[in-house]
């Protein structure tokens, strides 16, 4: 029970807690509904910088929290591209969408699949990964704000979601290549 009441862990699970009220807010009927869910997906999407450095930093790292902050952070994610596909102002958001959310399918059964021939840490979060995600929460949190149409911040915003799926795509060749090895030796 201590680690499930570890800080890092109450942290990924307040990020977990926090996408159904994400959602429910950004369907809200009232002029500034889309500001206040993007500034709920931005504290979310703290959340997950902040668990992972306390868990380092207070040496709390568990594997509760190594399995479930991923999971949260690909719920946030996925939930906010659903969102975004759904608002019929946003043309031609369906494309990064499906790479980023293809891209983690691709990349869990990867990872599921080397943990099971022994392999898993080959496949660890890369540096690449985390700029892709850093540059994919930013346009996110301005795409759930500003509609492209109406403000250069959702421009900007768009064209994020792009470079973050050109990363999203370079950071999967990446652990594609690692991986080539093992995925090719006969049973």
């Amino acid at each position: 029970m201590d680690i499930l009441l570890s800080l890092p862990n109450i942290l990924t699970l307040m990020r977990i807690v926090l996408i159904p009220v994400f959602i429910l807010v950004f369907y809200l009927p009232f002029k500034d509904a889309h500001i206040v869910a993007a500034i709920i997906f931005a504290l979310a999407s703290f959340t997950d910088w902040l668990d992972g450095y306390l868990a380092r930093k207070l040496e709390q790292l568990s594997p509760f929290g190594a399995f479930l902050d991923p999971v949260a952070d690909k719920l946030l994610v996925a939930c906010s591209l659903l969102l975004l596909v759904g608002a019929k102002e946003l043309d031609y958001i369906t494309v990064p969408a499906m790479i980023i959310v293809g891209r983690e399918i691709v990349i869990s059964a990867l990872r599921e699949w080397m943990a099971e021939v022994g392999s898993r840490a080959s496949v660890t979060v890369s540096y690449i990964g985390k700029v892709k995600t850093t540059i994919q929460m930013m346009a996110l949190m301005l795409l759930l704000s500003f509609y492209p149409s109406q403000s250069w911040w959702g421009v900007l915003g768009f064209v994020m979601l792009y470079v973050a799926a050109i990363l999203t795509i370079w950071s999967m060749v990446l652990y594609l290549i690692v991986a080539w090895p093992e995925l090719m030796k006969k049973s």
